[in-house]
């Protein structure tokens, strides 16, 4: 009987791990929708909740403002989703979706440290200050970059904008074969080059 029972529930199980980490009977609006339909973009949604669900305890261990650091990575994940969600204006909307999961695993590996860092370079700038940039090897590379109290974390751009990495709040930084620029958010541009 036990057995006619697990064979029974097989499919269920099976559903279950192959779906998005949320309920897709109350899937809200196209784009959720969308997540429970394609098994790719399910996957990603599943690799998220991991994703966050470490970054929280990360946040939970630290030392100092650890219950505000939760609450405040709980806040941007609900703006993500609703950011997310947005992507039903796109002519792509399942590659808008994808681009949304992969920018956001980049900044949590890169702000919480999820992952073992793949490269860590130091860079000296025009302005005078330093940078260490760390890199992760997340699907879409991750980047963190330290200048004095100041992180930013983000992922590369992609194909059509090599060498870019998006960096939240910092702007954007840009590696060329001739060095590399931290761009804030209002397009002023620091030259920075490889320090040693």
């Amino acid at each position: 009987m036990t057995i006619a029972v697990a064979v029974c529930l097989a499919p269920l199980v099976a559903h279950a791990e192959e779906g998005p980490a949320f309920d897709c009977a109350e899937a809200e609006g196209s784009v959720e929708q969308l997540i429970c339909a394609e098994p790719d973009l399910a996957a990603l949604d599943r690799r998220m909740a991991d994703r966050f669900a470490a970054a929280v305890a990360v946040a939970e261990g630290l030392d100092t403002d650890a219950e505000e650091t939760v609450r405040t990575l709980r806040a941007y994940q609900r703006g993500w989703i609703s950011g997310r969600d947005e992507c039903w204006k796109e002519t792509d909307v399942a590659g808008c979706v994808r681009r949304e999961y992969l920018f956001r695993e980049a900044q949590l590996v890169a702000e919480f440290l999820l992952e073992p860092a793949s490269n860590v370079t130091e860079y000296s700038c025009a302005d005078g200050s330093a940078l260490t940039v760390t890199l992760f090897e997340t699907q879409l590379t991750a980047m963190r970059v330290e200048q004095g109290d100041r992180v930013g974390v983000g992922g590369a751009a992609g194909p059509e904008a090599p060498g870019t990495f998006y960096l939240q709040p910092m702007g954007s930084f840009v590696v060329g074969p001739d060095g590399a620029e931290l761009v804030d958010p209002y397009g002023d541009a620091v030259a920075c080059e490889v320090s040693g």
